[in-house]
């Protein structure tokens, strides 16, 4: 399977961090460009039974982080990688699964990212992410920037 040594390290890491070991997320998919993320609406549910708004942010905010890592990883580099802003807009309940899908937002440029990376110690990328709906609507989506800094 292509990346697996990369998303098992990705894996761990989310685990290593208890709130996140809390969401029973696993790695849905990887095309080398889009991460899948997955976790059981059983543990994140709300009041009127429905995904917890603060789950989904929480889900497109560590999907959107691991693109982010990915790239740094596969050019070789260690950093420190953080969240500089979001925003999310939540479209319709979901009473599903969620899954939740992120990739570097349309005008992002993942090669000029970690050129500068390289060359000034930090970069920032956008990112896009969303949770879609079980008909293929959506129910969230989620724009943020993403600073990396070398170690």
């Amino acid at each position: 399977m292509p990346h697996a040594a990369e998303l098992a390290r990705l894996l761990a890491h989310y685990q290593s961090m208890p709130p996140v070991a809390l969401m029973q997320l696993s790695i849905a998919g990887y095309d080398g460009h889009r991460l899948q993320l997955h976790a059981p609406l059983a543990v994140h549910v709300n009041d009127k039974g429905c995904a917890f708004g603060g789950s989904l942010a929480s889900m497109m905010t560590l999907a959107s982080w691991g693109v982010v890592n990915l790239l740094v990883e596969r050019a070789g580099l260690h950093a420190d990688i953080f969240v500089a802003d979001s925003q999310i807009r939540y479209l319709a309940p979901l009473f599903a699964d969620l899954d939740v899908v992120a990739e570097p937002a349309a005008d992002a440029d993942p090669a000029a990212f970690i050129d500068t990376l390289r060359t000034r110690g930090r970069a920032r990328i956008g990112l896009a992410a969303c949770t879609r709906l079980p008909d293929g609507g959506l129910a969230t989506d989620f724009t943020a920037r993403y600073v990396a800094i070398l170690k």
